[in-house]
């Protein structure tokens, strides 16, 4: 099905699947994506032992990396390719090994070739663990050829 035949939730569900398909740290990782929408994201992924820190805890970048991963799939969403012009993270409470680690993406907003993005990432209980918001630009190209 070309681009201009499908629903935005088609589109936003086969964009996540491009991006997905060619992102070797996010499979490396383990990282699933839950759900997606225009502008939106859900990813998940458990913390492994060697995703830990010399603190015994999660490791800033292993988080991090979800947070980033839920934003590009949540700012992809619209089939026109789009990376980070900036971002940032508040770490609030430790994960540790075993847990499931959610992050969900959300659009705040979007106009021209800009986007904002926050997202809030949790564990298994529901607890918040760390902040993040992207700043989002839209490049040339597409993730799905366009008609």
């Amino acid at each position: 099905m070309k681009p201009s035949e499908m629903t935005p939730q088609q589109l936003a569900e086969a964009c996540s699947a491009a991006l997905h398909s060619d992102d070797q740290t996010a499979q490396a990782m383990g990282m699933s994506i839950d759900e997606v929408a225009p502008g939106y994201a859900k990813l998940s992924m458990v913390l492994r032992k060697d995703m830990l820190n010399g603190h015994a805890i999660g490791h800033g970048g292993m988080m991090f990396a979800l947070c980033d991963t839920a934003f590009a799939h949540s700012c992809n969403t619209y089939n026109r390719s789009t990376v980070a012009s900036g971002c940032n993270i508040e770490f609030i409470a430790p994960a540790f090994e075993g847990d499931t680690l959610t992050a969900i993406a959300q659009e705040r907003s979007r106009s021209g070739r800009t986007g904002v993005y926050d997202i809030t990432l949790s564990n298994q209980k529901g607890e918040e663990l760390a902040f993040f918001r992207g700043k989002a630009y839209q490049i040339k190209g597409h993730l799905i050829p366009e008609d």
